[in-house]
């Protein structure tokens, strides 16, 4: 009896696990401690060699982590439901991945977050050749590619001047893209601008694209390109609170049947928002609360359609208020996305912020394509409101508390 209460309470008494601090830097070792005087590198760190247990950080430490000529850094870090894996950068500090991520199995549970993806060579001046692999193009891809994985997020990233911005395939289940601003990315080829903010793909599980903001410039660019041909899977999206300006279109469909697509309060200036491509019909969809400016809504061969709240405004049309939209973060207390449409052409917007920042909170406002760069404004939060630049009739900035 006595062997048989112990065996129960061995059962019955949960594991409780310590959460540990690792860190790497630029210089850092394979065969050092770990510890934030003696670092590891990189590599060895997120290509899960080094002893990282499910509830534990690892912290990188601030500078660029850089190497050629296979230069995308592999992830292959296992967390669980109960204690997550954070992969992130050292806070209040530049943290740059010059050439890239690549996710793939067994990772789970991994939350990679408040890094710079990025490539520092210069783009060709050169003329491409058409098609997404021209030969003279050496340049690297850089970016996210998510090749698989579980349960993983992919957090307040910043990825910029890439071939291409995020790569999200369908080994990739129940995974989420959230708070990444996503700009500069892609290349001009002969026949077209090429490289997308996201391509992605999806079948089993849910992918989750959420207040993002995300700039193409180049015509044939797409925002979101949630796109394949009749072999490809383009199901279980949520796509909610994301900006989407400058050029191309935010797309999800392709040449199979889609199904279980929800588009939520997302705000589209000169993006056009497609909903099913060339597949002879698509399963269901709901668009609730998204605000297009400057550009069309397609919603093509879908059998149920929920259609809620959505704002359609054409190239002539513009309402006769200013609005402004604060989209507070999840991840980070004090960071918001803020949006104004400027209608009325004044030189500041008054913007409500108290769901964010308290009167007395200091705060600085980011163009979301210069992060690094100097804030376009320093300030503080006076009678619950923000007095933000409205140079033109859309804006939008990141504001951090300071």
């Amino acid at each position: 009896m006595r062997h048989l209460l112990i065996a129960f309470l061995a059962i019955a008494t949960p594991v409780i696990l310590t959460a540990a601090d690792h860190f790497v830097a630029p210089t850092g070792k394979a065969d050092h401690a770990g510890t934030k005087d003696s670092p590891w590198d990189i590599a060895s760190a997120l290509a899960g060699t080094q002893q990282i247990a499910p509830g534990d950080t690892l912290w990188l430490l601030a500078g660029t982590y850089q190497r050629r000529p296979d230069e995308q850094f592999v992830v292959k870090l296992v967390g669980n439901a109960a204690n997550t894996i954070q992969v992130r950068g050292e806070l209040g500090q530049r943290v740059t991945i010059d050439g890239g991520l690549k996710v793939e199995d067994p990772s789970a549970f991994v939350w990679i977050r408040d890094l710079e993806l990025m490539v520092s060579e210069p783009q060709p001046t050169m003329p491409q050749s058409p098609g997404t692999h021209p030969p003279e193009f050496k340049r690297p891809w850089g970016g996210l590619h998510v090749y698989g994985g579980r349960n993983c997020k992919f957090i307040n990233l910043v990825i910029h001047d890439c071939r291409q911005g995020v790569s999200w395939w369908k080994q990739s289940i129940d995974s989420d893209l959230y708070g990444c601003v996503i700009y500069g990315n892609g290349w001009p080829g002969t026949d077209r601008g090429h490289g997308h903010c996201i391509y992605t793909q999806n079948k089993d599980g849910t992918k989750l694209i959420s207040n993002c903001i995300l700039s193409a410039q180049l015509d044939g660019q797409q925002t979101v390109q949630a796109y394949g041909s009749t072999n490809a899977d383009v199901d279980n999206y949520v796509c909610e609170d994301n900006v989407a300006y400058g050029s191309g279109r935010f797309l999800i469909g392709g040449g199979r049947p889609s199904h279980n697509i929800r588009v939520r309060r997302n705000h589209l200036y000169k993006v056009d928002l497609q909903l099913g491509y060339d597949a002879p019909h698509n399963v269901d969809c709901e668009l609730i609360a998204n605000r297009i400016f400057r550009g069309s809504l397609v919603v093509q061969n879908y059998q149920a359609v929920k259609q809620e709240g959505t704002w359609i405004f054409k190239e002539n049309e513009k309402p006769v208020k200013t609005e402004s939209f604060v989209l507070p973060n999840a991840y980070e207390a004090g960071r918001a996305h803020v949006i104004v449409y400027n209608w009325s052409g004044e030189k500041e917007t008054a913007v409500p912020i108290g769901k964010v920042l308290a009167d007395g909170d200091a705060f600085v406002l980011h163009d979301p394509t210069k992060m690094y760069e100097e804030p376009v404004l320093n300030g503080t939060v006076k009678d619950g409101v923000v007095r933000v630049p409205t140079p033109g009739e859309f804006n939008v900035y990141v504001l951090r508390k300071r």
